[in-house]
């Protein structure tokens, strides 16, 4: 299986490319998770109260701090919805994201992964179609190891996961249900709520497959480099037994 990372930027009509923009110098890294984005943004030259009212005009700052040059900001929602943004064409061509998204002087810039060469080029071909776009690289990961922290976002794990099953989740990790031996029973989770047994077990188990399901394709992807690797060092992968 050759696989491919792809670095490329471009510009169309996003907010924060926007203010990039408008901010030269600015760079404004960004991250998802689930309802709100986590920004952070280098400020060399600018005057960070204008920034911040600039970023406060797109969605709603819950939390800012400050390091030297660079401003950490939690927003809860932006002008361009996540479910009709360009990460969502990247799944449609079955490529994963790398985040952060970075935005600079005017550009976005973005860094995927594709499981064929094929994906690769008609995310490409598409993108140009409606947008100007700047490839930076293209490089073959047939037998170089992925880096494990930057396939998953928050957002992505947990997509379709209702509220329920997320505190049934949290239930269960808190009582050391996945622990070995099991800290305790579903019953014993179930008798911490309000539910009955059978409710609590539905929504826990559904939260599982929501999340296996979720990180199917990150699992696919790990698997198939660590065995790109193995088989290039002549090993056969094996399973560890803890």
């Amino acid at each position: 299986m050759s696989m491919y990372e792809v670095s490329f930027k471009l510009r169309h009509e996003c907010p924060y490319r926007g203010v990039s923009e408008q901010f030269p110098g600015v760079s404004i890294r960004e991250w998802y998770l689930q309802d709100c984005q986590v920004l952070e943004i280098t400020v060399p030259n600018a005057s960070d109260d204008d920034l911040l009212e600039k970023i406060n005009e797109l969605g709603t700052i819950l939390h800012t701090t400050a390091d030297g040059t660079d401003l950490h900001v939690i927003v809860q929602s932006c002008a361009c919805p996540i479910e009709e943004s360009i990460v969502r064409r990247f799944e449609r061509h079955n490529c994963v994201h790398l985040p952060p998204t970075v935005y600079r002087n005017g550009w976005e810039h973005y860094s995927v992964i594709g499981f064929d060469e094929g994906d690769i080029n008609a995310l490409l071909a598409e993108l140009d179609d409606d947008r100007e776009i700047d490839v930076r690289s293209k490089t073959s990961i047939e037998e170089r190891h992925v880096p494990h922290s930057s396939l998953v976002s928050v957002d992505r794990l947990f997509d379709g996961l209702t509220e329920r099953q997320l505190e049934a989740l949290r239930i269960a990790l808190d009582a050391g249900y996945y622990d070995q031996p099991r800290g305790a029973s579903v019953a014993e989770l179930a008798a911490e709520t309000t539910v009955a047994r059978a409710t609590f077990e539905e929504h826990l188990r559904k939260a599982e497959n929501k999340l296996v399901t979720n990180a199917g394709q990150f699992v696919r992807l790990l698997t198939e480099t660590q065995t790109d690797v193995l088989r290039a060092e002549g090993t056969k992968p094996t399973l560890a037994d803890d």
